[in-house]
């Protein structure tokens, strides 16, 4: 088994796209069935890390701006590592995510 990155990125600013506070519970619930499931199956290497939307970015010539993103609205929410045979199995993983749900995307890196 391999360990893999999954990172979860969506637009957490445009008040539009966000889910009301009923669609955010049911949305939280199914986090947690996801996060159950693959921990049931011995899939989840480590639990869920959440992150502020906010973030620095230091570039090479010593300047800090706000936010990793500031030109894009989407950031990253979370991520988990998993484990996973090959990058075909993390990715039919990450196919399930709830971050999907909202227009968000999964990135995988393999640790190597």
């Amino acid at each position: 088994m391999n360990e893999f990155i999954l990172i979860f990125r969506r637009d957490f600013t445009t008040k539009e796209l966000q889910p009301s506070p009923e669609e955010y519970q049911q949305h939280l619930q199914q986090w947690q069935n996801w996060f159950g499931g693959l921990a049931a199956q011995d899939k989840l290497a480590r639990p869920l890390q959440r992150w502020d939307g906010k973030g620095k970015l230091v570039t090479s010539n010593k300047g800090i701006t706000d936010g990793p993103f500031v030109e894009i609205k989407e950031s990253i929410g979370g991520l988990i590592v998993i484990k996973a045979k090959d990058y075909d199995e993390a990715a039919a993983i990450a196919q399930g995510c709830p971050v999907l749900d909202f227009g968000g995307n999964v990135e995988i890196r393999m640790a190597v």
